[in-house]
């Protein structure tokens, strides 16, 4: 006979289980404000809807449509803010008990899983003792029940190695051991309802399908019902039985998950769903000259040995391994893979940020070994930089005329200051921007807005070869679409090269010529684009497909 786990068999027993399909919560009307009088903000505007017990239903919109407001307001999260309307939870109003009360309802009854669990997480403390501390609070366990409890939720969110990851601190961790130790403390107490805020918003597609099956299988086990709040409506499709779809404050559109996709009636729902990136690449001209070519390039760094080794040497370890490619003017190279697969490692030693160990890199027939110190800062400003997150590389309290100015400054030291405004100002008009823009600071923007002034910051030199690292993966699906189609005109317009780094596949699908498909430091698959996504040869390169489910729907 099977031993049960201790996951399964909690020290106290949960209240009874609602009946499967009985509404568990009922939102109505609900309105959060920040504010008082003419300065108010409403954030969310009399949203209402119902969640059943044990579905799955998701809350979709962009950036500032109020989804997640929504969600912390229904564990009365939200602070320095107003509430209108009821959120009823089994009966109770929710908005009306006391703060003890509430505090007992929290991660026993309803519990939630944060977008960015390194931020979530307390980094003091090992995920082991963060989960025995939710048990011991609400469940009253002794220190060695609460750590077998422990120990076996982490075992049954997939970690592995499980009783000596307790002792691990949060950034010991990989992102996807952290969202499962976010996924095992929410789960501790066996809730009711989960609510899920971007469960996989910084996670490889592999990571993120892992963490979607399992917490469609916990949803299944514990009979619980989850709200996933995301943008990712190819999440929403394959996970979601209902949805909401929210636009700046108010619920638009709600119904069955595959009734909304196949016909919805709200014109912002048809927009997103219209969101996904488009393929625009034009043909390369047939003698297009070859701009920059990498052969046998590798990086090996040294790495500490494990236990008593570690005393008497390193070992090697290869993170980019006898690569070889080429980038032609006008053309657009994907680079595809997994966190840790050697992408970025390989677009910074293009760049000649990152040392390489071997291998030779020519960029305009002149090699960055040989070069002279002059030489490398002529070919630096003919190769530049888009980097994943807009926020942090901008400078936050520079203005954006200093940010998209400073290139300027460094490469051209002899240009006015008159013309160095005027090449500003045409930097800012080509990424859709004006010239309002230049003494306010990069806070001041949105996130697809951060993102054009980090292309027109690098546009201002004029270079020929763009290195591309994840540039559109903090953005939502439409504000994705706007960035896509500032590239690719942009590339029409000025014959531009790019090197593309994402792992995202519908991205690179969209934009991209030719692909390279990374492991382990190693290119396991290459060539044209439509040929290899088409008809995937290599087993990783159909795992990547299969796990991003690019083209569903």
């Amino acid at each position: 006979m099977t031993a049960v786990s201790p996951v399964i068999q909690p020290a106290v027993a949960p209240a009874a289980t609602p009946a499967p399909g009985s509404t568990l919560m009922c939102v109505d009307k609900l309105s959060v404000t920040f504010g008082h009088g003419e300065h108010a903000t409403r954030a969310v505007r009399e949203v209402s809807f119902d969640l059943r017990a044990g579905e799955r239903y998701a809350l979709v919109g962009e950036s500032g449509s109020g989804k997640t407001v929504t969600a912390l307001a229904m564990l009365r999260l939200v602070e320095d803010a107003y509430y209108d309307g009821a959120i009823r939870f089994e009966g109770k109003n929710l908005l009306e008990v006391s703060d003890r009360e509430m505090r007992g309802i929290r991660g026993a009854e309803i519990a939630m899983i944060f977008q960015e669990p390194m931020t979530a997480l307390n980094p003091l403390y090992t995920i082991g003792n963060q989960i025995v501390e939710t048990l011991a609070l609400h469940e009253g366990l002794d220190r060695r029940a609460a750590r077998e409890r422990a120990i076996a939720l982490l075992e049954r969110t997939g970690i592995s190695d499980a009783a000596h990851r307790f002792d691990s601190f949060p950034h010991q961790l990989s992102g996807g051991q952290r969202q499962r130790a976010m996924i095992a403390m929410a789960l501790a107490c066996r809730p009711k309802l989960l609510l899920a805020d971007e469960p996989t918003t910084a996670l490889d597609v592999t990571i993120r399908a892992q963490i979607m099956d399992l917490l469609r299988d916990l949803q299944a086990e514990f009979g619980m019902a989850v709200m996933l709040i995301t943008h990712d409506l190819n999440l929403v499709r394959s996970f979601a039985q209902r949805v909401g779809v929210m636009e700046k404050g108010v619920l638009v559109e709600t119904g069955e998950t595959a009734q909304v996709f196949a016909a919805p009636q709200h014109p912002y729902t048809r927009k997103l769903i219209d969101s996904r990136p488009r393929r625009e690449v034009l043909p390369l001209v047939p003698l297009a000259p070859v701009l920059l070519e990498a052969r046998k390039l590798s990086v090996n760094y040294a790495r500490k040995r494990r236990g008593l080794a570690g005393w008497f040497g390193k070992d090697q370890f290869a993170a980019v391994k006898d690569v070889d490619f080429q980038l032609r003017e006008g053309e657009t190279v994907g680079i595809v893979g997994e966190s840790g697969s050697g992408k970025t490692t390989l677009a910074h030693t293009v760049l000649a940020l990152q040392r390489k160990s071997g291998g030779t890199i020519h960029f305009l027939g002149r090699s960055f070994d040989t070069a002279t110190r002059d030489d490398r800062r002529q070919l630096r400003a003919r190769m530049q930089v888009v980097f994943q997150d807009p926020f942090g590389s901008l400078a936050p309290r520079m203005t954006i005329e200093q940010i998209v100015g400073e290139g300027l400054a460094l490469h051209q030291p002899g240009l006015s200051h008159e013309g160095t405004r005027q090449r500003v100002i045409e930097a800012l008009r080509e990424v859709g921007l004006d010239r309002t823009a230049l003494g306010r600071y990069p806070h001041e923007f949105s996130g697809g807005q951060r993102q054009r002034i980090a292309i027109a910051r690098v546009l201002i030199l004029k270079p020929q070869i763009l290195v591309l690292d994840e540039p559109t993966s903090a953005l939502d699906v439409s504000i994705q679409q706007q960035v896509l189609a500032l590239l690719s005109q942009l590339q029409h317009k000025y014959n531009l090269t790019y090197l593309f780094i994402s792992h995202d596949l519908a991205v690179i699908r969209a934009m991209a010529h030719r692909v390279f498909v990374m492991k382990a430091g190693e290119v396991v698959e290459a060539g044209d684009t439509e040929a290899v996504l088409g008809a995937p040869q290599h087993p990783y390169t159909r795992k990547l497909m299969a796990a991003a489910q690019v083209g569903a729907g």
